[in-house]
């Protein structure tokens, strides 16, 4: 099943509509917010995700000890990479997994491509994999002519309709069920369907099973490794991962190099945060452990099972200041969270990865024509970090690359400047005091009813799309005094 969907092959492909090049992220966003379906998709199911993730992790709990062990197994990982990697490889060659090292995306997709050439490949069922998304497995093999079906119903819809994915785990979320039904008749012989859950959910298991049943390859993803035994592990609610990965007679996964968990004790922890702030579940329905091809005696599994560790710009951010992004578990809790992505929606990043964790590893990969503007993209709310169950600190990412990569034209240029100066103010308290009482009176001037509608110089943008309250007469500092005097 050809489907190319790359800059060029639509409105939705990852570039401008009619394939003119990059859209600016302002431009994409905007036309996302004058989208009223797709405002209504996002608040609908992102709000049904936020509610499910409450219900499973309510406030005031213990749930900020689960984060803590979750970021200390995560940092402990990325601190020794070399060390647990090297032991995970050891151990699942000792399985029979066939190992591999893809330092680029190239090198991927030709690993792969080997494997499916040597083994007579044709059909290829593939389970949901952002990694392999990265590389864009999908589209090399079917520049072979091979035939590619995605098994998620989420990445089944995408793929019929041409587009990218829209979020790391709900890839269809901008679709309504009637436009699912539309897209799906192809499934049924051309019929129509209705858009009804159950219906399309059914109708599409029963195409999938002749498309699993008749598959040379499975190809899937990898949550995790553990180190301690040489297994890995895939997450479903749909159990397309376990079909995929036990069906054909050859396997190939695919994971992050840094994808990877020092023991068995602690995958559960791991476990809890990925599925608690992914989906609000206790568990997901389905969690796969594998251990290498089928053995005498076993009745199923793959005759040939291949592992490719994909390292594609993560080795460069070892032991630097962006390190921290290695943590992530691709649960998908920062978008989910993120006002940003509420009204832009994913295909506005223009990137595999969007949201709060994509405006960060997509520049630092370098996967986006549109990724230096990423960072700037975001209010820095820290809703984020606050719903990131590894506790990864993406605000302060974000601001590292802004430095970085500043905004550009004028207000990109001043910013550096802008902010020396008012860390000047700030460090002295008599020209802190002379420059808030400016502001003030600059502000209130322009106000209307206690609220600035058009904010002088840089803060006209701002105030495009919201008013300002005009700061109060008495600052906290002196009502503090007052305070302080009172109790005196």
């Amino acid at each position: 099943m050809k489907a190319p969907r790359r800059p060029g092959t639509g409105a939705d492909a990852r570039g401008r509509p009619g394939g003119d090049g990059p859209e600016p992220f302002e431009a994409a966003a905007a036309r996302a917010l004058a989208d009223p379906t797709l405002q209504g998709r996002l608040r609908d199911v992102l709000g049904r995700l936020q509610r499910s993730r409450r219900r499973m992790i309510p406030p005031h709990t213990a749930t900020d000890d689960v984060r803590e062990r979750a970021r200390l197994i995560r940092a402990e990982v990325i601190a020794h990479l070399d060390r647990y990697l090297g032991d995970f490889v050891d151990k699942a060659e000792a399985h029979g997994i066939r190992v591999h090292l893809a330092r680029t995306a190239a090198d991927a997709r030709r690993i792969v491509l080997e494997i499916a050439r040597r083994q007579g490949v044709r059909r290829v069922v593939k389970g949901k994999s952002m990694v392999s998304e990265e590389c864009e497995i999908r589209e090399a093999l079917e520049a072979e002519g091979i035939e590619v079906t995605e098994t998620d119903l989420g990445e089944l819809l995408v793929q019929l309709a041409r587009q990218p994915p829209s979020h790391l785990i709900a890839p269809a979320i901008h679709m309504t069920h009637a436009r699912m039904a539309e897209v799906l008749a192809p499934t049924a012989d051309g019929a129509a369907l209705p858009p009804d859950p159950k219906v399309l959910m059914t109708a599409s298991r029963r195409w999938l099973r002749r498309r699993f049943l008749q598959a040379d390859l499975g190809l899937t993803g990898a949550n995790f490794g553990v180190a301690e035994t040489g297994g890995f592990f895939i997450v479903t609610n749909e159990g397309n991962g376990r079909c995929c990965g036990t069906l054909p007679r050859v396997h190939v996964a695919m994971m992050g190099i840094e994808r990877v968990l020092p023991t068995w004790a602690s995958v559960p922890t791991i476990l809890q945060s990925l599925v608690r702030s992914a989906t609000g579940q206790r568990l997901s329905v389905y969690v796969s452990v594998f251990h290498g091809p089928r053995r005498p005696g076993e009745l199923h599994g793959p005759d040939d099972q291949h592992l490719i560790l994909v390292d594609n710009g993560r080795s460069g951010l070892l032991g630097g200041e962006f390190a921290e992004a290695l943590h992530c578990i691709r649960c998908g809790a920062c978008l989910n969270a993120c006002p940003i992505y509420e009204r832009a929606g994913g295909h506005a990043y223009q990137a595999v990865y969007g949201g709060p964790i994509g405006k960060v590893v997509t520049p630092l990969y370098g996967r986006s024509p549109i990724a230096e503007e990423l960072p700037h993209a975001s209010s820095l709310c820290g809703a984020c970090r606050e719903a990131c169950p590894v506790k990864i600190d993406i605000p302060a990412l974000l601001i590292r690359l802004r430095h970085q990569h500043p905004l550009p034209g004028p207000m990109g240029r001043a910013e550096p400047s802008l902010v020396r100066l008012a860390g000047g103010a700030m460090a002295r308290p008599r020209l802190y005091r002379w420059a808030t009482r400016l502001a003030r009176w600059t502000l209130a001037r322009r106000a209307l009813a206690g609220w600035v509608q058009r904010g002088p110089g840089p803060l006209a943008d701002w105030t495009r799309n919201r008013d300002l309250p005009v700061p109060d007469r008495r600052p906290f500092r002196d009502r503090w005094r007052e305070r302080r005097r009172g109790r005196s």
